[in-house]
């Protein structure tokens, strides 16, 4: 878990990504869309990107990405995410981590 745990370490929004995969582009999309402050993680484009999956799977992540970190805490994946969203919880968890302002 060290990886994964210095990676998302102050930040608001961290998502675990793979730059090939629909879903996590239609989550990041989705962040995005407000205005949040995010960072994400392609860990098809990194080195030690198979040590993070298997971190994630560990932490419950599965499938592994997308993974989304909302003030260092694991929220979810694009399930937890899209519902977030539809019952109107999202927005307020992004603001209270100061992920956006309005």
């Amino acid at each position: 878990m060290a990886n994964v745990t210095r990676l998302v370490k102050d930040k608001a929004v961290v998502i675990f990504s793979k730059s090939s995969c629909c879903i996590c582009h239609s989550i990041k999309t989705l962040i995005c869309s407000f205005g949040a402050n995010l960072t994400v993680y392609e860990l098809d484009e990194r080195a030690d990107g198979q040590q993070i999956e298997k971190e994630l799977i560990a932490l419950g992540c599965k499938p592994c990405v997308p993974a989304v970190f909302i003030g260092q805490e694991l929220v979810g994946g694009s399930n937890e995410i899209m519902s977030l969203h539809l019952k109107g919880k999202l927005v307020p968890m992004l603001i209270k981590e100061k992920a956006i302002w309005l």
